[in-house]
């Protein structure tokens, strides 16, 4: 399964390469041009008030690399949901910069966006968003016919092979388990092969054995397929499993943690509360 989900991914990152020939400027006639690998996302001094004078984020900047599982922590009221939604493009910052897969999303209309967000980020939620009346294949390919677009049958496959889904394709949500309906989320989420994956609060609602399948998952995607995913959680076993964990408090970025263990999360939560 590993195999075949490795051959897909390769040939998807040969068409990826080919697409970012010639994006350099200034080259000669003759020159063999290099592909430009851009960050995943670029946050350049971002700030989001609230009508009310509520300040949500304060100046954070954040570059996130191809290939990373980035973490994001903090107590309630922290930002961290704020900033998802900024990086995310499904909220608008008062101040700063967004750039997803090297585009910038500021001057982007409401239609740009919805069509940047279908073409280069995936989405995981903690309520899965699988449509009842729908079979397991149609909640994947959803989005991808939303957006006029076939979906690749070989990388289709090779997914649902790899998360353990191939023998339910035709089943309703409601007769899956809650680790699987999460799995099919997180296939929905890469069947159009985004930039980024965003992931917000997983595991929220499963038994703690699913959710640790899904955090395997997850860190398996990033590890084995070079995949971006940036998560948003309140629980430190659940961030430990990220490369990295930015912790924020009062919407600024208050610490970054590389390969960060769950106690370390989890006395660092509870120094925020003491401050």
């Amino acid at each position: 399964m590993r195999a075949a989900l490795g051959r897909a991914v390769g040939r998807a990152e040969r068409r990826s390469a080919d697409a970012g020939v010639g994006q350099r400027q200034g080259q000669g006639q003759g020159h063999v041009p290099v592909p430009v690998a851009v960050p995943a996302i670029e946050l350049a001094n971002l700030g989001k008030t609230y009508p009310g004078g509520v300040v949500a984020l304060h100046d954070v900047s954040l570059t996130v690399e191809r290939g990373t599982f980035l973490a994001v922590m903090g107590p309630s009221g922290s930002g961290k949901s704020t900033l998802m939604h900024c990086a995310a493009g499904l909220d608008a910052p008062t101040g700063g910069s967004v750039r997803i897969d090297g585009q910038e999303i500021g001057g982007l209309n409401e239609n740009r966006r919805t069509e940047l967000r279908r073409e280069r980020i995936g989405f995981v939620f903690q309520s899965y968003n699988l449509v009842p009346s729908l079979s397991v294949a149609d909640n994947i390919t959803l989005p991808l016919r939303l957006a006029g677009r076939t979906p690749d049958r070989q990388w289709l496959h090779a997914l649902t092979e790899r998360v353990g889904l191939s023998d339910r394709l035709s089943h309703r949500p409601a007769e899956l388990s809650g680790g699987q309906q999460q799995r099919a989320a997180i296939v929905r989420a890469l069947v159009a092969k985004p930039a980024v994956v965003f992931a917000d609060e997983p595991t929220g609602a499963l038994d703690l054995r699913s959710a640790h399948g899904v955090l395997n998952l997850l860190r398996e995607l990033v590890d084995e397929l070079g995949q971006t995913v940036v998560m948003v959680t309140h629980d430190p076993a659940a961030a430990a499993q990220a490369h990295e964990a930015l912790v924020m408090a009062d919407g600024r970025v208050v610490d970054t943690l590389r390969a960060p263990t769950a106690p370390q999360l989890a006395a660092r939560l509870v120094s925020l509360g003491e401050n």
